[in-house]
């Protein structure tokens, strides 16, 4: 099992290099799948996975990832207001809602609306941030750092000293020195980061401070994001929202944490670095 979890995560990692390093319609199109398998892997958790309401959520995701592409697409050239398609998507799943009815729980609407929101809008966020943001490809990679860097230092630090729990109904194994070392190992990598990128631009030394900021923050939203995850499962009584990457579950099994973690990043980006 170990091996087979280490060459799925190398994989893994390898995928996510060359996506982000290539950036454009290439990261557009493989965040728009990776949307798409996590969408459904919720969707089939609250069991209506091939039915209506699930297709507008796929439908909608699609509209969504052609609809931020920042340069025109030789494809696609539309743009309209991103609060236009999630009102319609709603809209429409309330239509089928009542169509249907009682076919369809509220617990599986709320879930249709909510999905949209949680995965495919929010995991955008990524291209957002490569795309749109000075230093986009730099910055972008804080995203990954807050969650899986941030989480690899928790691994270590709460093996090597963990003794207080943080959360013991939702996650046992997590410890309260674990999460402060996800921490301030996500702001030490952040300040790596802001050195390298000082170096190559001549900025000052605030980019540093910016990098460490957004590390150490995104850490903490990080481990919120796979906490309120593993809640969900344990809610559903399930070990995996999938079996797709092997040792690991899941899509969203590997991005619980990046999924929230994204627009965060962004934000901060934004505010603190600026548009391009």
């Amino acid at each position: 099992m170990f091996f087979t979890r280490l060459i799925s995560g190398i994989l893994l990692l390898a995928f996510t290099f060359v996506t982000m390093f290539l950036g454009g319609q290439v990261l557009l199109v493989s965040l728009f799948m990776i949307s798409l398998i996590g969408l459904y892997e919720l969707y089939k958790v609250m069991k209506f996975e091939n039915e209506h309401l699930a297709y507008i959520g796929y439908i909608a995701s699609f509209i969504w990832y052609i609809n931020i592409d920042t340069k025109q697409s030789p494809l696609f050239n539309i743009h309209v207001p991103e609060l236009m398609i999630i009102s319609i998507a709603v809209v429409a799943l309330l239509l089928v809602f009542v169509i249907n009815y009682p076919k369809y729980t509220a617990t599986q609407l709320f879930s249709a609306i909510f999905g949209i929101f949680y995965i495919p809008v929010m995991i955008s966020f990524i291209f957002k941030t490569r795309e749109s943001i000075a230093f986009g490809q730099w910055l972008a990679w804080m995203i990954y750092v807050s969650s899986w860097g941030s989480d690899t230092c928790a691994y270590a630090i709460g093996r090597l000293f963990g003794k207080h729990k943080l959360a013991p109904v939702i996650s046992p194994n997590k410890s309260l020195e674990g999460s402060i070392g996800g921490v301030v190992g996500s702001a030490l990598i952040g300040v790596i980061f802001g050195i390298i990128m000082s170096n190559f631009t001549g900025k000052s030394e605030n980019l540093i401070i910016i990098f460490a900021v957004i590390g150490g923050l995104g850490s903490v939203i990080s481990q919120i994001g796979d906490l309120a995850a593993s809640g969900i499962k344990r809610n559903y009584d399930i070990k995996d929202y999938g079996n797709l990457i092997p040792g690991h579950g899941g899509i969203l099994d590997r991005y619980d944490s990046i999924i929230i973690t994204a627009p965060i990043v962004y934000y901060l980006a934004f505010y603190l670095v600026g548009r391009i």
